[in-house]
């Protein structure tokens, strides 16, 4: 049997155990994590385009090897979707409130699904050059982020805080496979066409995926759902997720 048969599969499921702590820590923003949770699942199906072009991890049942998808995969993408929405509210303590339906009509919104659309819409036409689909994503990513910021400037501190806070926790997960799956990365990882630039033993890619998600993701959430982050001293008591869902009658 493969000794590495089986890292992907704990890999993976250790996202949960963070996510059960903050799904614990922040009960009232617990239909918030499940609901990003489940958007973010629907990105395992992306897994073909990264194996074995980007990395060939063995799996259960030789899914990946056979089909190109995993199970694994689907583990990973739902709980770094809870995580990426999670993680700056548990550790700022900024409360979310929803965006009032006059300010959704504003001119300036009038951007807001193509802003919503534009990384899937990109990752298309990226994937297509001639280069590892990883970069495709990174920069599918970073342009989703920037239209959502470009469409809610009030996003901007979404991004920059939610990508350095998930770029820190994902570097420690990273760095738990280096310590404990010593060689497993040369060995599933297609370093020969990566960027030789590997920190700590950690393809750059995996970092800039890191950053680059967790700053289009913590604003994507609150830009689909129509809310802002407020100051914890301008926004009074923490909200329930009651006061999180859009007005009514709001599209978005």
């Amino acid at each position: 049997m493969d000794e590495y048969h089986y890292v992907w599969l704990i890999w993976a499921s250790a996202f949960l155990v963070p996510w059960l702590l903050l799904w614990f820590m922040s009960p009232r923003d617990r239909t918030i994590m499940l609901r990003a949770s489940l958007m973010t699942t629907a990105l395992g199906l992306t897994e073909p385009f990264f194996v074995p072009e980007y990395w060939n991890p063995p799996s259960l049942f030789d899914f990946a090897q056979r089909y190109g998808f995993d199970l694994e995969s689907f583990v990973f993408t739902f709980a770094i979707g809870g995580i990426g929405v999670m993680l700056y509210r548990v550790l700022t303590g900024w409360p979310t409130l929803p965006v009032g339906a006059a300010e959704q009509r504003r001119e300036r919104h009038r951007h807001h699904r193509w802003a919503l659309l534009a990384a899937p819409a990109l990752f298309v036409p990226l994937y297509a050059l001639p280069w590892n689909p990883i970069y495709a994503a990174i920069a599918a990513l970073v342009c989703g982020a920037i239209a959502a910021v470009a469409c809610r400037p009030d996003l901007l501190r979404n991004t920059l805080v939610g990508g350095a806070l998930f770029l820190a926790f994902y570097t420690l997960f990273m760095l738990s496979l280096v310590a404990f799956a010593a060689g497993y990365i040369a060995r599933v990882w297609r370093v020969a066409e990566l960027m030789p630039v590997r920190p700590a033993g950690i393809p750059i890619e995996e970092l800039l995926f890191g950053v680059s998600f967790g700053a289009y993701w913590s604003a994507v959430y609150e830009h689909l759902t129509w809310q802002r982050v407020a100051s914890a001293a301008a926004a009074g008591p923490r909200h329930s997720t009651a006061d999180l869902r859009p007005p009514s009658g709001a599209s978005a």
